[in-house]
């Protein structure tokens, strides 16, 4: 498969995802703990009904995720996080007409999440837990690399850069060779900046703004900014007053190149990606 193909058609599993326009990645949580809705779809059937309510909104990913990975967040075992999510994963993939991503480091979440119907592995730390690269490579699944230096336990502790891109785009350029060499060919990649991970808000909004060079990659970009602490720092509201930024940044990031944006509020993004569309459509 050549890279334009992979550009315009990604293959997820049993599914493909059309990239020739931005598409909206529905967040599922099924966690006691996550910054925006932790606990509130824990439970199989919860979460179920939330995957649908997306799907119906617009989304064309549901992104399931059994560890929290927010600043401080602590490491789950293995056995919960597959209890958390694999339920899940099996239920969306058998009833509901979308891609199941999923959100996990862990090698044996990536290798029963394949089994039981995902088509996408989003893991924020670039498959770097030890057998997560040989797992990812194994399923035959496209992966999602994203930057961040350190551990969500630690990683808003002072972090520093002399120049935030460059560090971001060496990071992943260093990532895709690795995959590559482990069989995870670049047609199979898309590419995350990591807003928010390991970054202050100088950091976040430079990023942002110089995002347009990393699609010197020729890769799909996946954004994820909603509702999220850099809006919170600007626009100085909490959690549930974060809409309008996570809007606001929803049209910027497509704006800039971003392929798939990874949002809680699914039904109010799609507004905005239709809308840009139609204005970038227009004679």
């Amino acid at each position: 498969m050549s890279l334009a193909i992979s550009r315009n058609r990604l293959p997820c599993g049993s599914r493909f995802l059309d990239l020739t326009r931005p598409q909206v990645m529905g967040i599922l949580n099924v966690t006691p703990d996550s910054f925006s809705d932790g606990g509130r779809f824990a439970m199989r059937d919860a979460a179920l009904r939330h995957a649908e309510s997306m799907v119906l909104a617009g989304a064309t990913l549901i992104d399931v995720g059994g560890e929290s990975t927010r600043p401080g967040a602590q490491v789950v075992s293995v056995a919960e996080e597959l209890a958390r999510v694999a339920p899940v994963v099996e239920a969306i993939a058998a009833e509901l007409d979308v891609i199941v991503s999923v959100d996990t480091s862990t090698p044996e979440v990536i290798t029963e999440s394949a089994k039981l119907g995902a088509g996408l592995i989003n893991d924020v730390r670039s498959l770097q837990r030890d057998g997560a690269l040989q797992a990812a490579a194994a399923t035959g699944l496209p992966v999602c690399l994203m930057h961040m230096r350190g551990e969500p336990t630690t990683m808003q502790q002072n972090p520093q850069y002399d120049d935030v891109l460059g560090a971001v785009a060496d990071f992943l350029r260093e990532r895709l060779a690795i995959c590559e060499a482990a069989g995870i060919s670049a047609e199979r990649i898309v590419l995350d900046p990591g807003f928010g991970f390991a970054k202050t808000l100088e950091h976040n909004l430079s990023l942002f703004r110089r995002m347009p060079a990393l699609q010197v990659f020729g890769l799909p970009l996946l954004v994820g900014v909603s509702r999220k602490s850099m809006i919170g720092a600007v626009l100085g509201r909490e959690v549930d007053g974060r809409l309008y930024g996570s809007l606001a940044l929803a049209a910027l990031a497509v704006a800039k190149g971003a392929s798939i944006l990874r949002v809680h509020d699914v039904a109010e993004t799609v507004d905005v990606v239709r809308m840009v569309a139609a204005v970038e459509a227009a004679q």
